[in-house]
């Protein structure tokens, strides 16, 4: 049978639409528990999970589907969901609106569906493979920049460079690029996908932090590029070409 991917993004786009209903009355009512791994969560991360899930269940039922908060369910081939119901739980958990929510569909290990959803600043950024990324409805490119000295670089949160093995690289770009800015998790994600941060590096990420943004960036003109897996968490380096360019040789 064959996919549309027209279908699958009108199903993330309702699953999207229930995660913030489950999202938006918890934020600044409820604060967070420490997971096992030490990761923040809220009771708001385990209901729009459920949310998102019951959804896309009801829309693609031999889907498998993996989430932060509660595993993989389906079998073990086929196409497959990723789900991160709120990316930024720090943010979220003390009432700072630069949450989002993830999903993206992935067929054969790629992304052919992503999603970013920041729903306390009501964008929303979606995009199927080879159909473009859109911002509410409207196309959107990455940033036509290629000077380091004048762009907007975003980055991660600085320990993860260290978990990544790669604090170097943050030394350096704190040292080299005059307008470094901390725009962490997907909320700076979006903001290279709108074109106002020129490149970001973001790294020891989760597969459902990186998937929508995987198929995103090129589709609104960009490079991403997937560094080698440490420890089974991946990084990207992702925005304007020519930046991304120049930013990968500084992990050679």
């Amino acid at each position: 049978m064959t996919l549309d991917l027209d279908d699958a993004l009108r199903a993330a786009c309702a699953a999207a639409d229930r995660a913030r209903s489950e999202v938006l009355p918890r934020f600044r009512r409820v604060g967070a528990e420490t997971k096992a791994d030490g990761s923040p969560v809220t009771e708001a991360d385990r209901a729009a999970e459920q949310a998102i899930r019951a959804t896309l269940r009801e829309a693609f039922p031999a889907h498998r589907i993996l989430g932060e908060e509660y595993g993989v369910e389906g079998g073990a081939e086929g196409p497959c969901w990723v789900v991160d119901p709120i990316d930024g739980t720090i943010a979220y958990s003390r009432g700072i609106p630069l949450f989002s929510t993830l999903i993206a569909l992935l067929v054969d290990g790629e992304p052919v569906v992503g999603l970013i959803d920041l729903p306390a600043l009501d964008e929303r950024y979606t995009g199927v493979r080879g159909g473009g990324c859109l911002r509410n409805g409207a196309p959107t490119r990455v940033a036509d920049a290629g000077d380091l000295s004048r762009a907007i670089v975003s980055h991660g949160d600085p320990f993860c460079f260290d978990r990544f093995g790669r604090r170097a690289v943050f030394e350096r770009m704190a040292r080299e690029i005059p307008l470094l800015r901390g725009y962490t998790d997907a909320f700076g994600h979006a903001l290279v996908l709108g074109g106002g941060v020129g490149a970001m590096v973001d790294l020891d990420l989760n597969v459902w932090d990186a998937s929508a943004t995987q198929l995103l960036v090129p589709e609104a003109g960009g490079r991403c590029a997937t560094l080698p897996a440490v420890d089974g968490k991946i990084g990207l380096v992702f925005g304007s070409p020519a930046l991304v360019e120049q930013l990968l040789a500084w992990f050679e």
